[in-house]
């Protein structure tokens, strides 16, 4: 029975991948689980120079999920580097960094000094931030500025590299289109979905930001539908996140198409979730005769 799976140039010894923003850097989680254990795991976003996110409150529970608007709040690339990422190295699994930025030119110039860095295996694109010189427009709602964009970080990026897409478009597919063309090796799907809550006590909004991501269990039928019409057309590897909270989440995402998943909000909630669904995955392979985890990916019967 066989667990491994290939993500562009980089060989996993199994799908279960960490979200980023959900799981530090890895260190918070030791005293739970032994990271190495993963496929690999994706840090929070990290950006050119440093961000301190938003103010508090920044987190606010839904009856099916959360929402978050924490800001990409890190101390840049370079403190990644110097600081970070010396103590990680230790793990036995693939590093990814999820790299955000204001301007084409801010992912250009983190993408380029971090295909330089040997520990770093990957890194995965969160096309969701706003472009500051495009009046706030977001890459991953643009055809043309994902095009830009991508384009862009292929010419100074030569590992693997993932895109993250926004759920919030009306064809999904489109923007998988776009990024298997421009060179993309694989694609997340997807990004939170834009939501907002109210105290209706104060009437005011339960976020500083006003809005925020939507995650849990109430987007994994929508972010499921998004897999399969992704699978129907591109050939690229799909990594699945979106309300991963048990390993049967895990394989309807096989069977829609995707080729590895990510746990995000289950962490928070059982900082051992990876874990158990990745020895959820293991049994259901060995309970089923299934050779390997390729052998049901897209396998969904219409």
């Amino acid at each position: 029975m066989s667990t491994k799976i290939d993500i562009g140039k980089l060989t996993l010894k199994n799908p279960v991948l960490t979200a980023s923003g959900t799981f530090g850097y890895g260190q918070e989680f030791e005293s739970f689980i032994d990271p190495s254990l993963l496929g690999g795991i994706i840090m929070k976003g990290t950006t050119w120079e440093p961000r301190e996110g938003n103010p508090a409150p920044r987190m606010a529970e839904t009856s099916a999920g959360m929402l978050n608007a924490v800001g990409l709040q890190n101390k840049g690339v370079h403190h990644f580097i110097d600081k970070i990422l010396p103590a990680i190295t230790k793990y036995d699994t693939k590093i990814i960094v999820n790299v955000a930025g204001n301007d084409v030119a801010d992912y250009v110039k983190t993408a380029s000094l971090l295909n330089d860095i040997e520990r770093v295996d990957a890194i995965e694109l969160n096309v969701s931030c706003p472009n500051v010189k495009k009046g706030g427009i977001q890459f991953g709602t643009n055809e043309n500025l994902l095009k830009e964009l991508l384009s862009a970080v292929r010419h100074v990026y030569y590992k693997t590299l993932i895109v993250k897409l926004s759920p919030n478009v009306t064809k999904i597919e489109d923007f998988a289109k776009i990024s298997e063309s421009e060179g993309a090796d694989a694609i997340t799907v997807a990004n939170t979905f834009l939501g907002m809550a109210i105290d209706i006590n104060t009437y005011k909004p339960k976020l500083s930001n006003i809005t925020g991501g939507l995650s849990g269990p109430a987007i994994k039928p929508i972010i499921m539908r998004m897999v399969y019409q992704c699978y129907q057309v591109v050939k690229i590897p799909i990594i699945a996140s979106g309300g991963i909270m048990h390993w049967q989440d895990a394989i309807e995402y096989f069977l829609a198409g995707a080729t590895a998943i990510q746990v995000g909000t289950a962490n928070f909630i059982n900082p051992s979730a990876s874990i158990e669904i990745l020895q959820g995955i293991n049994d259901y392979l060995d309970n089923n005769n299934i050779e390997s985890i390729k052998n049901i990916i897209g396998k969904v019967k219409i």
